[in-house]
């Protein structure tokens, strides 16, 4: 199949997103109409100025923007409309199911309480599943860089909430945060009947892709591309089929890797693990799910039948009740078959048929 219709087929496949920091989607316009509506001064002149910002040397020259920007989320309308572009970008590229990651922490340190991005996240929510029949579920991720204390506070402090979430995590500064530091939290999270993910082999070392399996007990690890440094930790999560929801444009702009012809996606692939492609923070690192998906297929071999598996690998990998992923991934192969066939074309929108 040519570039130009595995671009086609990127967009017409049904998929899933498993990787996403909803602060993460803040685009530069909407931060800095955020701004002028709240009298926040920004350090930046102009839309364009934040554009121009986004080139980051490492995690944590992004985390330092990243923060600065969520800054601008003061009240419910405001994460309403983050949730709501994200969910809307979802629905024009063809995601039928996401589980959107939120930082409590980010929020409530800045003295927004609960009650206000959890009505805002949940206005959009349902009207997604309204208007385009599309399932979301929320993960909430612990701050790694704060205290394990500061992360069992937060999961107590969101109770009142737990019908409205499906998991939690692990993210934020990796290096010199280990997952080992957050052994408590995670068996309180456990208990109370939470899945459970975590950022482990992005800037770390594969020992940290050990420690979320063998201390956090993970159900699937969020980046883990240096897990190719261990061939025992390769062949375990082979073996368990454990899913990576790997993240190429964010790798690329993060310096993880410096050209995406030397990403490892399609070697994991190839090995026989459970990979996924993400967007991570699409509005910092200049592409939704889709454009990671063309990212990947211009820079490396991938075949009609590698994108194929990415896609229904994001559904066998989510959070997902059996049958609903059975049926996608039946959707999957109906378009595929179709796409190669010409039934469809690449200006057709089929996520209402999911």
């Amino acid at each position: 199949m040519s570039e130009v219709n595995l671009n086609q087929l990127i967009k017409l496949l049904p998929k899933a997103e498993l990787h996403l920091h909803i602060e993460g989607t803040l685009e530069p316009q909407l931060m800095w109409d955020l701004a002028q509506k709240h009298c926040i001064t920004l350090p930046f002149s102009s839309v364009k100025a934040i554009q121009e910002a986004y080139h980051f040397d490492s995690l944590q020259s992004f985390l330092d923007l990243y923060y600065q920007g969520a800054d601008v989320l003061r009240d419910e309308d405001d994460f309403f409309a983050l949730m709501w572009a994200y969910l809307c970008k979802c629905h024009e590229q063809n995601v039928v199911h996401t589980e959107i990651m939120f930082d409590p922490q980010t929020h409530t340190e800045r003295g927004i309480d609960y009650a206000v991005f959890m009505a805002g996240f949940e206005r959009a929510i349902n009207k997604a599943k309204k208007e385009f029949d599309m399932s979301v579920y929320l993960i909430l991720s612990f701050l790694r860089h704060l205290s394990e204390q500061e992360a069992i506070d937060t999961l107590q402090q969101a109770k009142p909430y737990y019908s409205m979430i499906t998991a939690v995590g692990l993210d934020s500064s990796e290096l010199g945060n280990p997952p080992s530091k957050f052994q408590r939290v995670f068996s309180l999270a456990k208990a109370e009947g939470f899945k459970l993910v975590a950022h482990a082999g992005e800037e770390g070392p594969p020992e940290y892709v050990w420690e979320a399996i063998n201390l956090l007990n993970v159900d699937r690890i969020d980046h883990g591309v240096r897990s190719s440094e261990d061939p025992s930790l390769m062949a375990y999560l082979k073996q368990h089929q454990i899913p990576l929801t790997v993240c190429p444009l964010s790798n690329l702009k993060l310096c993880v890797v410096d050209d995406l012809s030397q990403h490892n996606i399609h070697d994991l692939l190839n090995d026989g693990l459970h990979v996924t492609i993400n967007s991570d923070d699409p509005s910092y690192f200049g592409g939704y799910l889709n454009e990671n998906f063309i990212a990947v297929a211009e820079k490396l071999p991938l075949t009609e039948q590698d994108i194929i598996n990415l896609a229904s690998n994001s559904i066998s990998a989510s959070f997902l009740p059996l049958e609903r992923k059975q049926h996608l991934i039946e959707c999957i192969k109906v378009v595929a078959s179709k796409t190669s066939t010409g039934e469809y074309n690449a200006c057709e929108q089929r996520t209402n048929e999911y």
